[in-house]
């Protein structure tokens, strides 16, 4: 996987290279500390899963949600993340807050930080477009959500309307792309967020 090449080359982390798929209900969950999601948007937790979930984060797990557009996936994905943690809110994180900067400083803003899927983002040279449009004009505007636990620590971040997925992918076959989104906006996040999640 090249998110955990580009980590242990980039970090001093050491990291397994081959990445696990695992259910929510699987009991070595616990044995991960960062867990990835792609896709939430059209989400459902079974009841199993909800308590799973629940007791990872609580008690340490980091959960991060990536690659869903617009009003409606949020929408979804922030009501079943309300069936895991009722008692707690999303919160919009500003440009300063320290998951942006912990290993690469990223200055910019975060529209800047969007990153498309591979197609709109080859396509962006002569168009300028770097949304995917699944629900309107609103999937313009990056939003980087957390959830904190009672002590302050991040459990979940959420990177709405951005596709970092894609950017930790596909490095050789479409150079602009990787030169653009991956090397700029995509790797330099991810590292951040995975690194901040581990010293936190």
């Amino acid at each position: 996987m090249d998110l955990s090449y580009r980590l242990q080359q980039l970090t001093s982390l050491r990291v397994d290279p081959d990445g696990r798929v695992l259910r929510l209900t699987d009991s070595e969950l616990f044995d991960y500390p960062w867990v990835y999601v792609v896709e939430p948007g059209a989400l459902h937790f079974e009841d199993a899963e909800v308590r799973a979930l629940r007791k990872y984060l609580l008690n340490g797990g980091f959960l991060m949600a990536d690659d869903f557009w617009g009003p409606l996936e949020w929408e979804n994905f922030e009501r079943e993340m309300k069936r895991v943690v009722p008692e707690h809110e999303f919160i919009e994180l500003p440009m300063s807050h320290p998951v942006f900067h912990c290993v690469f400083p990223l200055r910019m803003s975060k529209n800047e930080l969007q990153t498309p899927n591979f197609w709109t983002g080859e396509q962006s040279q002569s168009t300028g477009v770097t949304w995917e449009y699944h629900d309107g004009e609103e999937c313009r505007d990056v939003h980087i959500r957390a959830l904190l636990d009672d002590k302050g620590r991040m459990m979940v971040i959420a990177c709405h309307n951005t596709d970092n997925g894609d950017g930790w992918e596909r490095e050789q076959e479409f150079p602009y792309f990787f030169q653009t989104f991956s090397e700029k906006r995509a790797y330099p996040l991810g590292i951040n967020i995975i690194v901040y999640a581990m010293t936190h």
